[in-house]
């Protein structure tokens, strides 16, 4: 059923123009700004549910201009660029709301909220992308408007991060556009496909010139993906304030790159091309050593944010690892982590905003006691943090649980042992930061730097991080019912995988 081709226009445009309108709104005119803002939030939300009801009725969204000769721009909601859509839309509203409380008296906020809904818009592009040429276009476009936000404050740190995030995503860009034209001049412009386009075209005998474009591709996309050794730039980017953190690493700039990873193995090559080509298993071993490195670098940081970004190192390989195990199982594993480690991780970097801004604390030898002072902050924490870890039945162990059942049902154990190791590194780096705020004493009176509140911070902040600690139990006691992620992915597998619904939830 072909849907009204222009609602994914209008899903891109209505974050894309009220971000260019506020562009031109002075700081005095921070309510007209603050309305605007949240009014296009809610549309874009109100439109992406829309799409997401009518596509699991079956439903297809499709827009398309001409780009190149022989190639459009295609915009295709499906049920998968739906699931990415749901998420940042959602998120991106709660993340709204965090930095009105987190930026107030800042200067550049119209930048700030100008570049952050056009870096809302450039995600959105990337999930419907229906073409590989589309998907390249909105992915470098990522890149140049999430510069920015990583150098906001312009101090000489900030400066340093961004041009070190630069120097990885240009690299990055330039491996991904080698690939994108290497195949243009193989294949042409190539759509995303269920099955994998590639293998429905018969180009399966070029198989040194496929392997080398794959090798491109994921060089590329590994960057965004924080791949190792491709990830330095994201601990460093940490410098940036804790709104762009949370939204960069739940939802945008490292999404994108795990996304593009799965669009490539599923809908470019397809699971038994890339098999053939026995390109998924170096893909899984680079994933595992990205998932161990992650979680020993993590347990190495005092500054916080620090230790999350290795976290998300860590955490975010689960889904590569998940797409190159392939099989049912273990895609599902892979695919629900884009949901779950989204709202898990942005709950981890709202906490530790709020405790920075309420209380100018930045490391974790600084958080004795602090659990007595912001009691709510630190339950919201405990709970993301024990389900990153894995505890049932939080939204983590569903993730685990589906990786480690697909791992033994292909026969290989290899993955499970990664994912009890990387289970206690994971324990080892959370647990002392819970220990330390609830069960140690201060070492003082915490030293305010906001002004008293009802609530132990502004409730603007405190919110936020509130909701998506709910939604970690949540979605993980949901998760094979009707408004659980796994039944929205047994859709995405009827639709667009190689699997049917039953093989994700018998």
């Amino acid at each position: 059923m072909n849907a009204d081709p222009f609602m994914p226009l209008f899903v891109l445009l209505s974050s894309l123009v009220p971000s260019l309108v506020i562009f031109g709104l002075s700081d005095r005119q921070a309510g007209l700004r603050r309305w605007l803002y949240l009014g296009a939030e809610v549309v874009k939300l109100l439109l992406v549910v829309v799409m997401a009801e009518r596509a699991a009725a079956g439903a297809v969204y499709e827009f398309s201009v001409p780009l190149l000769p022989g190639a459009e721009l295609v915009l295709r909601a499906g049920p998968l660029a739906l699931l990415f859509l749901v998420l940042s839309a959602g998120l991106w509203l709660l993340t709204t709301i965090y930095a009105n409380g987190y930026m107030a008296g800042t200067p550049h906020q119209s930048r700030f909220y100008g570049f952050f809904g056009l870096c809302v818009t450039a995600t959105a592009g990337v999930a419907m992308a229906g073409n590989l040429l589309t998907f390249f276009f909105f992915y470098e476009l990522l890149t140049l408007v999430t510069y920015p936000l990583v150098v906001h404050t312009q101090s000489e740190a900030a400066l340093r991060a961004g041009r070190t995030y630069l120097r990885y995503a240009i690299a990055g860009g330039t491996a991904l556009l080698a690939g994108v034209i290497w195949l243009y001049v193989l294949a042409g412009a190539v759509p995303f496909t269920e099955g994998g386009a590639l293998a429905a075209a018969g180009l399966g005998e070029q198989r040194a010139a496929l392997t080398a474009i794959f090798v491109l591709l994921i060089l590329g996309l590994g960057v965004k993906s924080a791949l190792v050794p491709l990830h330095g730039w994201l601990p460093a980017a940490m410098v940036a304030p804790a709104p762009v953190s949370a939204l960069l690493h739940a939802v945008a700039v490292v999404k994108a790159g795990a996304f593009g990873v799965l669009r490539v193995v599923y809908e470019v090559f397809g699971v038994s091309l890339a098999q053939e080509l026995g390109v998924l298993g170096p893909l899984a071993v680079a994933a595992a050593i990205t998932i161990l490195y992650g979680s020993w670098m993590a347990l190495q940081q005092d500054e916080l944010k620090k230790r999350l970004a290795y976290s998300t190192v860590s955490q975010l390989a689960y889904i590569t690892l998940g797409v190159s195990i392939a099989g049912a199982e273990a895609t599902a594993g892979g695919i629900v982590h884009l949901v779950h480690h989204g709202v898990m991780k942005i709950t981890l970097f709202f906490c530790a905003g709020v405790i920075a801004k309420t209380l100018g604390l930045t490391r974790i030898s600084e958080l004795d006691g602090v659990a007595r002072r912001l009691p709510a902050t630190m339950v919201a924490f405990s709970v993301a943090a024990l389900g990153m870890m894995g505890l049932p039945p939080l939204a983590g162990f569903v993730t685990k649980w589906y990786l480690g059942l697909g791992a033994a049902e292909n026969g290989e154990l290899w993955p499970l042992a990664v994912l009890v190791l990387s289970t206690v590194l994971n324990a080892a780096y959370f647990l002392p930061i819970i220990y330390r705020a609830w069960f140690k004493a201060p070492p003082g009176p915490f030293t305010e730097k906001l002004p008293p509140s009802r609530f132990e911070t502004r409730w603007v902040l405190l919110l936020p991080p509130l909701v998506t600690a709910s939604l970690t139990v949540l979605v993980g006691l949901l998760a094979t019912t009707e408004l659980g992620a796994l039944q929205w992915v047994s859709v995405i597998a009827e639709r667009e995988l190689p699997y049917a619904p039953e093989d994700i939830i018998p």
